[in-house]
């Protein structure tokens, strides 16, 4: 078994950054919506605050109270959408339970939108396999995370276990762009272990930890843990890795995984936003 550095891959990515906006002389500039206390997200907020400021990127934070109303989080949507400072919005996902995700992401300006989870900017990932928009940061991820161990997509049958569609979905189409088998199914899938077992390449983001077990991977497989659950202090990835360690080919685990780069491709999206609006 080998790991896949998340953390190493995201230095390179950030120090290509650095240079590119050393560059332009100028700053790119990042507003992130936090709502409510939950302590994973802030946790990532943080990171991503401290992170943005070594790359040259300045963040501005809208922290909300659990209880905003809807209407007062749109509110504050369209006024980064009209304000020239900005450059990209990022909405750390979830949200409470009493907010509507999906009208919310859908009130970003698509050309601010730096998750590339807008229904127009979906639409466009989904329509053509020209990725030159702008490109989930997770999907980057995984394909940034292939290439790093010179892997070839080509026919290689890809299982992503995800239970949302907008994820699934998305992630199948830029997968299929470069030829792979791509089979998207949920976490309760009644067949789930003869599917995932079959799979030259797992993709898991579901938030169950240690749910994926060594008799649910194919040998020398290719693993990617996409999920991440916190529980106290201690932060667990949706594949039990001691479980499945000497079964598969390469891993990336959680933490140190998927994460880290995540948020360097957020960085790099932000940037590009940056560039088409100026």
């Amino acid at each position: 078994m080998q790991i896949i550095d998340g953390k190493k891959l995201a230095e390179i990515i950030k120090d290509d950054l650095v240079k590119k906006i050393v560059k332009l002389g100028a700053r790119p500039n990042l507003a992130i919506i936090l709502v409510g206390k939950r302590q994973d997200s802030s946790l990532y907020v943080n990171l991503k605050e401290k992170e943005a400021k070594k790359v040259g990127i300045d963040t501005h934070l809208y922290r909300c109270p659990e209880n905003i109303t809807e209407q007062e989080i749109l509110d504050i949507i369209e006024h980064l959408n009209k304000d020239e400072l900005i450059d990209a919005i990022l909405l750390q996902l979830p949200l409470p339970k009493n907010l509507n995700t999906d009208k919310i992401i859908k009130a970003i300006d698509p050309k601010k939108d730096v998750d590339g989870f807008h229904p127009e900017n979906l639409k466009e990932l989904t329509k053509t396999c020209n990725h030159e928009n702008i490109v989930p940061p997770v999907f980057e991820v995984v394909l940034e995370m292939l290439k790093s161990i010179n892997y070839r997509l080509e026919g290689k049958q890809v299982c992503v276990v995800a239970n949302s569609d907008i994820f699934g979905k998305g992630l199948a189409n830029v997968l299929e762009c470069k030829q792979a088998k791509v089979e998207v199914i949920h976490g309760d899938d009644k067949n789930l272990k003869n599917k995932t077992s079959k799979a030259d390449i797992l993709i898991t983001a579901v938030g169950k930890p240690k749910f994926i077990k060594k008799d649910m991977v194919k040998k020398d497989a290719v693993v990617i843990d996409v999920g991440i659950t916190k529980e106290g202090k201690k932060v667990y990835g949706d594949v039990d890795f001691k479980d499945v360690k000497n079964k598969v080919g390469f891993i990336a685990p959680v933490p140190g995984g998927v994460g880290p780069m995540t948020i360097a491709m957020a960085f790099k999206n932000t940037l590009e936003l940056y560039k088409r609006r100026k």
